[in-house]
C-alpha cells in the first residue's frame, strides 16, 4: 500500500513547536516534502527545534522549480504550521514568491486540503479579511488553540490536541489526545 503524501510549509511564526510534533507523529507512517522559510530556520533555533532527525524531503523555499510546485505532483494534503500573517496575505493573494506559497496555491487551485496554522494574537481586520479569503478559496483555517477539557498537564499535552485537529482534517488515525465525549447529565 502506498504511503500518504504530505507538503509541510513552516513559516515565521513562533509556535514552530506544532511542527515538530506534526512530523514526528507523520514521518513514520507518511511521505513528507517540508519546506522551511528563512525567518521559520531563525526562530526554529531560538526556540531550540530541529528537523534533522526526522526522515523527509527536504525543499528549499526559494526553488520554485521543484516537483511540489506542480499541480502533477500528487499528494493529499499540505500544511503550513505555523502560517506567519505575511505568508497569510501572501495565499490569499495568489503571491507565489516562494515556494511554499506555490505549493499552497496549488493545493488551492487542485482543490486539494490546504490546512494554515494560525498563531497570531491579536487579530487585526486585515487578519480576518485574509483568512475569510482563503477559507472561501478552499483553505482549512485552524488557530492554535487547544482545548482545556483534557485535562492537559504539559506543553506537550496542549500541543497535541491541536495536532490532533489536524490530523483528523488530513484523515490520519491517531490516539494523541482525548476526544470530547460531553457531559454526564
Amino acid at each position: 500500500m502506498k504511503k500518504k503524501r504530505f507538503v509541510i510549509g513552516v513559516t515565521g511564526a513562533s509556535g514552530i513547536i506544532y511542527a515538530e510534533r506534526l512530523i514526528q507523529i507523520l514521518a513514520p507512517i507518511t511521505e513528507i516534502h517540508l519546506i522551511i522559510s528563512d525567518t521559520a530556520s531563525l526562530i526554529a533555533q531560538d526556540e531550540r527545534i530541529s528537523f534533522d532527525k526526522f526522515p523527509v524531503i527536504m525543499h528549499d523555499n526559494r526553488n520554485l522549480a521543484a516537483p511540489v510546485a506542480s499541480g502533477s505532483f500528487q499528494y493529499e494534503g499540505m500544511i503550513i504550521i505555523p502560517c506567519s500573517m505575511k505568508t497569510l496575505a501572501a495565499v490569499t493573494s495568489g503571491v507565489s514568491s516562494n515556494l511554499i506559497t506555490r505549493c499552497a496555491d496549488v493545493a488551492l487551485k487542485e482543490r486539494r486540503t490546504c490546512i494554515l496554522l494560525l498563531r497570531e494574537n491579536p487579530l487585526s481586520r486585515i487578519h480576518l479579511r485574509n483568512m475569510i479569503e482563503a477559507y472561501d478559496a478552499g483553505a482549512t483555517i485552524m488557530m492554535a488553540n487547544p482545548p482545556f477539557y483534557h485535562h492537559p498537564e504539559t506543553i506537550a499535552d496542549l500541543v497535541d490536541a491541536v495536532i490532533a485537529r489536524i490530523l483528523d482534517h488530513l484523515g490520519v488515525n491517531h490516539s494523541i489526545s482525548e476526544r470530547w465525549s460531553g457531559f454526564d447529565a
